[in-house]
């Protein structure tokens, strides 16, 4: 009992730290009080909105494991956020890192028809906390440089470092030398 005790208060506080980080960025935001097991009704347990976007948020953190939603809280937060008017979102998060947020869509369903997030995907795939807030925004590798013709020898030999980087022929140390 005591360790579901101690998950649940964890996740109340990290909740609690999302709703906060969600504050400073300027949303207005709420944390469902109800949110859970708490009530029949399925709410999501973050609502926010900037004035232009509306977001119904379930949370989920892990100390490393993988994140785990059953199919019926996806179900439930799609349904509210259609309703309610806003996009639904699954934020993540690890310990030791920052929020992650996916749409539901791109979770990796189960053969039991849960929903999955590695930490690894929430690293690579995931929208970072200051991309999700509009503060920055996600450049992709093969974005890097654009099209061949017209690109400054200094812009291709960024590109190709990184592509090194990628592929595993340069360490993250020397490539931090070169550029």
């Amino acid at each position: 009992m005591t360790t579901t005790v101690s998950a649940n208060r964890k996740g109340d506080r990290r909740e609690r730290e999302l709703v906060n980080a969600l504050d400073d960025a300027g949303f207005a935001v709420m944390r469902a009080p109800a949110s859970g097991a708490a009530t029949e009704r399925e709410l999501p347990d973050v609502l926010a909105g900037d004035g232009e976007t509306f977001y119904a948020i379930e949370a989920k953190s892990s100390a490393g494991d993988p994140i785990y939603l059953t199919g019926e809280e996806v179900e439930s937060l799609l349904f509210f956020a259609r309703n309610f008017g806003a996009k639904a979102r699954i934020a993540v998060r690890f310990d030791r890192e920052d929020w992650y947020f996916f749409h539901p869509g791109d979770l990796y369903t189960t053969d039991a028809g849960s929903y999955r997030v590695k930490k690894e995907t929430a690293l690579a795939d995931g929208t970072d906390f200051p991309e999700f807030v509009g503060e920055t925004e996600k450049v992709r590798l093969d974005e890097v440089g654009g099209s061949e013709d017209g690109v400054d020898p200094e812009t291709e030999e960024r590109r190709e470092v990184l592509e090194a980087v990628r592929d595993g022929y340069m360490p993250v140390q020397d490539a931090l030398d070169v550029l």
